[in-house]
């Protein structure tokens, strides 16, 4: 079949190799892509806001898949909009991903507290302001132990969170949020929450609306330096699976937190199509929902993809389509270590387009996933403040860690940055 995926980071790069790597896969075009993608596919240049635009490509081009990468074009409506224009045209066209409503589990911070309050999956307190009530909210900040959590209500590129320890900066960063407009539109509400103690996880779903199935946990590595310091950033690491997510521990998830969300979403008349990220504390080993996301997470789809045995086309066409329970689903047990190179900069200021040497073959179980990369002809330039994952799998997280680093000796471009501790918490 013909596919169209959305998207143009190195999560979508995780896709593009493995859609295009199954015999299932015919065409491959991806929207707007990377250097990275076009090895996988076509790249094409569409305005993923104008889902007619986007339901006109897939008429002309005969495409039977879309696979929405991120969240913006979720929250927006795409799923709703493009099975409208197939079924107003007549023709076969599904989406693996959720439809508006469901995507206020990310689009709406106060949606999700809501809807997680509503089905008694556990969370942090919390209360939700706005203009309107912003007065009552020195109390409440006042109620709550240090530090202080602060959530724009919409969605913030992934920099909609504030967390202090001093009161005075909390309630003033809270007024100038909602008040000042710090981040425009997105926090004309914001979620203030208590501050839950533990240590942070990942854990993804796949689900076609009836069935599903648990992809495995991953640990994402936030901020820029070493020993977790400095600002947080789109992800400079990854590691699959954790090694504190049991057998016990990740039943508690699927009982607690899996179950009640899809069963509550089938309740409210919105049966859960695509990937659903759990943003987990664990909280003295019991798991904890901080946020979810209804896509893939990045980088932890680079480091959970390689160990995902199932054939790509196949499980988002079953997705789309409710038939996952017919797709052979298996994950490899081995470990994945992914390492983010950036540039330098980041997440601040950072200069784009320095030529990139890299490897021309790399080891088996060894992945290069593209992600802010651009093709000048035959070379590959910088494009971007996350520029490349590195990702290795092995029997052991040192040996995936080793392999992961050796690779990221032999790639080079001016202003190369990335943290040497990925993983090692996970050592101890």
């Amino acid at each position: 079949m013909n596919i169209l995926l959305l998207g143009s980071g190195g999560r979508e790069h995780a896709f593009a190799k493995a859609l295009s790597n199954s015999p299932g896969c015919d065409q491959l075009y991806i929207s707007p892509g990377n250097a990275g993608t076009a090895q996988c596919g076509i790249n094409v240049g569409l305005d993923l806001n104008d889902f007619e635009a986007v339901g006109q490509f897939c008429l002309e081009n005969h495409i039977e898949l879309v696979v929405p990468g991120n969240e913006d074009p979720l929250v927006a409506g795409i799923s709703d909009a493009l099975e409208d224009f197939a079924a107003e045209r007549g023709i076969h066209l599904g989406v693996a991903g959720p439809d508006k409503w469901a995507s206020q589990l990310e689009g709406s911070k106060q949606f999700a507290k809501e809807f997680m309050m509503k089905y008694g999956v556990p969370t942090a307190a919390y209360q939700n302001f706005n203009a309107d009530n912003l007065a009552e909210s020195d109390a409440f900040l006042e109620s709550l132990t240090p530090p202080y959590v602060l959530k724009a209500d919409g969605l913030a590129a992934g920099k909609g969170v504030i967390i202090t320890h001093d009161l005075l900066e909390a309630k003033a960063t809270l007024k100038d949020m909602i008040l000042g407009a710090r981040f425009g539109a997105a926090s004309a509400n914001v979620v203030v929450e208590e501050f839950l103690q533990g240590i942070e996880i990942s854990v993804f779903v796949v689900s076609d609306g009836i069935d599903w199935h648990i992809l495995d946990s991953a640990k994402d590595y936030k901020r820029i330096g070493e020993g977790d310091t400095g600002p947080n950033t789109g992800g400079m690491g990854a590691i699959s699976p954790v090694p504190f997510a049991d057998e016990s521990f990740m039943h508690k998830v699927k009982e607690r937190i899996v179950i009640p969300s899809l069963e509550g979403l089938r309740a409210e008349g919105h049966p859960y199509r695509g990937f659903l990220f759990l943003g987990l504390m664990n909280d003295h080993g019991d798991p904890k929902v901080i946020e979810y996301n209804v896509r893939m997470g990045d980088p932890e789809t680079e480091a959970i993809f390689p160990r995902l045995k199932t054939d790509m086309v196949e499980l988002l066409n079953g997705v789309a389509h409710g038939n996952i329970s017919q797709v052979p689903f298996s994950i490899d047990p081995r470990t994945a270590a992914t390492v983010f190179l950036v540039s330098q900069g980041y997440p601040g200021s950072i200069q784009k387009g320095f030529e990139m040497s890299l490897p021309v073959g790399i080891e088996a179980d060894q992945y290069l996933y593209h992600a802010g990369t651009a093709l000048d002809g035959d070379r590959v330039l910088t494009n971007g403040g996350r520029v490349l994952a590195v990702t290795s799998l092995a029997d052991t997280l040192p040996e995936a860690l080793q392999a992961s680093y050796n690779l990221v000796d032999a790639i080079r471009f001016e202003g190369k940055a990335y943290r040497r501790d990925i993983g090692q918490d996970l050592l101890i």
